[in-house]
């Protein structure tokens, strides 16, 4: 199916959805449980903050466009949740009774090309019942909803299912150990690469620099090109951390990859712990002090394998990797304790699909 752009109706968001709900939460209001999504300003992983109990009196009901309405650097983009969720007082959500999962797909992406109008601190509630969007149109001048649900179902896709529920490891923090970045990684700094260079030399290997969009990856480009010009590149999984743009932010490779100038490598030093699930765990802690290189901070790499970073540890036994106990923030007598990490992410929800 074809997008015949130039064929759309302009539609205001008051038309398209009739109710328009504000989100009733914020995070001290809630219990610990895993009954529902907590949902707030964040455009990652669908705004979900985080899980927690249920509520009758904040639940929100599911198949609803999220607005988020407020929050630095979130603030514009929209999500789809077909699920009842508890929503913070930064979301607004959008109900309309021809709302289904692949027609909102359709539209929570329409709706956040608008995000560019929203920065600087620019808040999207006041403007959020006159804001004018593109749609497919029916003859007669309505949103057709049944086109954008065949598109949607025409794209290859396949539903991702999960057997996990609960994660199986309870995350006992107040037992966890200091240590310094630079224990745990070794790091490598990135050499200057264009998006011209990437395009002239298309290839199968990701090319990183600093954004967030698309993991990092500015584009694809021939390994043996990277090779011969003397490029900084893995071949193995690795996390990568943006030096200037979108400092801070990381990214997991699972196939390695070459960093442009503005992005560097991270390879953990005990080879043996190199998988998916450790660097994913280690991302998560690791994207916790981005906020310490905003207003154009950059990662410099001094700085930032000084960092300083929590992990779960068990004691040191004979044969295990020890880290150096004299350096100020190392855990005398411990170790890291990889395989929980690795176990800890394997149980949560989605874990077994990695």
């Amino acid at each position: 199916m074809n997008l015949n752009i130039s064929s759309w109706g302009n539609f205001k968001i008051s038309e398209l959805f009739p109710v328009l709900q504000n989100g009733k939460a914020n995070q001290g209001m809630l219990s610990d449980g895993y009954d529902c999504f907590y949902v707030g300003a964040k455009k990652d992983d669908n705004g979900v903050m985080l899980h927690c109990a249920y509520d009758s009196a904040l639940i929100q009901k599911g198949n609803c466009i999220i607005f988020i309405c407020n929050g630095q650097g979130s603030v514009g983009y929209a999500n789809y949740m077909d699920v009842d969720f508890i929503g913070s007082t930064d979301i607004v959500a959008g109900y309309n009774k021809m709302l289904n999962q692949y027609n909102g797909l359709f539209i929570a992406t329409v709706l956040c090309q608008e995000r560019p109008k929203y920065s600087f601190g620019r808040k999207w509630k006041t403007h959020l019942k006159d804001t004018v969007i593109k749609l497919p149109q029916t003859i007669e001048g309505f949103p057709d909803w049944d086109f954008m649900e065949q598109y949607i179902k025409s794209l290859n896709h396949k539903p991702l299912t999960t057997q996990n529920r609960h994660p199986q490891h309870q995350l006992d923090i107040e037992s966890w150990q200091e240590f310094l970045v630079s224990d745990i990684f070794e790091i490598h700094n990135g050499k200057f690469i264009t998006k011209e260079e990437i395009d002239e030399n298309p290839g199968d290997f990701c090319a990183v620099q600093s954004g967030e969009e698309n993991n990092g990856i500015l584009g694809k480009i021939d390994k043996q090109y990277c090779m011969d010009n003397g490029y900084i590149y893995t071949d193995q999984p690795c996390l990568t951390v943006a030096r200037s743009g979108s400092a801070g932010y990381v990214s997991y490779q699972n196939f390695g990859c070459v960093v442009g100038d503005s992005a560097k490598i991270l390879l953990l030093k005990d080879s043996s712990w190199r998988t998916p699930y450790i660097y994913l765990f280690f991302k998560t802690l690791l994207m916790a002090n981005k906020f310490k290189y905003t207003y154009g901070r950059k990662v410099t790499e001094d700085k930032y394998l000084n960092e300083i970073i929590n992990l779960p540890v068990k004691l040191a036994r004979e044969g295990d990797i020890m880290i150096d106990t004299q350096k100020k923030y190392s855990a005398k007598g411990f170790v890291p304790d990889f395989e929980f990490m690795e176990n800890y992410i394997k149980s949560l929800p989605y874990g077994d699909r990695i």
